[in-house]
């Protein structure tokens, strides 16, 4: 046995430079996937325009996606908790046919 303290292991910090610190708005994700990556292109539409710039893409793997989607439930019931439901925007209505039957 050892007589030296066991070390501790800090956990990684993060950091972030003051471009990326500034961040993106996103109003647009476009997903994509194969066998071994999932694709997130993050974009913003805009009036007027027939494209959507991107502003950021993420590529990870499947299994960080499902650990995305699982910390993404967990806050979106953690606000809604706090601020109550996430309202659905509305529906729009095929041109040509009525809201009222």
């Amino acid at each position: 046995m050892s007589d030296q303290p066991a070390k501790t292991v800090n956990p990684p910090r993060m950091t972030i430079g003051a471009e990326v610190g500034m961040g993106q708005y996103s109003n647009f994700v476009s997903i994509a996937h194969n066998y071994s990556e999932v694709l997130l292109d993050f974009g913003r539409t805009l009036p007027g325009r027939d494209d959507i710039p991107v502003v950021a893409r993420i590529i990870m793997n499947p299994f960080q996606a499902k650990q995305l989607l699982r910390a993404l439930t967990h806050n979106v019931q953690m606000y809604e908790r706090s601020f109550g439901p996430i309202s659905e925007p509305p529906q729009a209505v095929a041109p040509g046919t009525s809201e009222t039957n």
